[in-house]
């Protein structure tokens, strides 16, 4: 295997993690609300929050893709530095919401809260400023993507918002037999997962790779195959944007 076929092997296993971490994202509130439901007899009553469900056996999913999610993003690289602050920051946020529940001591519920607020508004980043950046040429596709990302970092904004009104005026009223805030969690959970799996580029993914034979010129120079990787590198460059 030469360089040019090593570096696409790599590439497309990243792209194949961010698939992976997209759809642990988008199944955790499914998955939560229907174990739950099990647990209750089938009595399709939801929690009031997806933290919630800590309480009950469905821990061990909570932990179990928020452990996940947490380590890959520790091991996550990007373009620049800042993508990898972004990272390691999600990661203990990721952590905090982990290590303490909102049923804890007095204490846990301020930081376990205060990590999700901070870990949504780090996916957010992820979303508008970080994937929509690119080093190579933007297909259309790629624009296609960014509006995806970005649309999914507002949602998860906006969802922010409305939860914190939600907890200051509506939460002793009628509108909390709804579960708000279950909805809302999971929305920004699902715009965090659809955001990472398009990145993946499951979805409005670019072209594949054509298939290069390098080829000596008659005169005996390598011309050809410099010519040839150039091409390669520069085809990686708009593949990973």
């Amino acid at each position: 295997m030469n360089n040019g076929d090593t570096r696409v092997s790599l590439l497309m296993s990243h792209l194949m993690l961010r698939r992976v971490l997209g759809i642990l994202g988008i199944a955790l509130p499914i998955v939560l609300a229907v174990w739950g439901f099990a647990l209750s007899g089938w009595s399709l009553e939801l929690q009031d929050s997806i933290s919630d469900y800590y309480s009950l056996r469905t821990r061990d999913v909570f932990v179990g893709i928020l452990f996940v999610i947490a380590w890959f993003l520790f091991a996550y690289r990007g373009y620049e530095r800042k993508d990898d602050i972004a990272g390691y920051l999600a990661c203990v946020f990721a952590l905090g919401v982990v290590f303490f529940p909102n049923s804890g001591e007095s204490w846990e519920p301020i930081v376990h809260f205060s990590s999700a607020a901070s870990l949504f508004l780090v996916f957010s980043f992820f979303s508008i400023f970080l994937f929509t950046k690119s080093r190579g040429h933007r297909t259309p596709q790629k624009r296609r993507r960014n509006k995806v990302y970005v649309t999914c970092g507002i949602v998860m904004l906006v969802c922010m918002a409305l939860i914190g009104w939600y907890k200051l005026y509506f939460e002793d009223t009628f509108i909390s037999d709804y579960h708000p805030m279950f909805w809302l969690e999971s929305l920004m959970i699902w715009a965090f997962g659809i955001s990472w799996f398009v990145k993946g580029e499951t979805l409005l993914k670019d072209p594949k790779y054509p298939r290069y034979q390098p080829v000596v010129d008659a005169s005996g120079d390598n011309d050809g195959i410099l010519n040839t990787q150039k091409r390669i590198d520069e085809l990686i460059k708009e593949y990973e944007g």
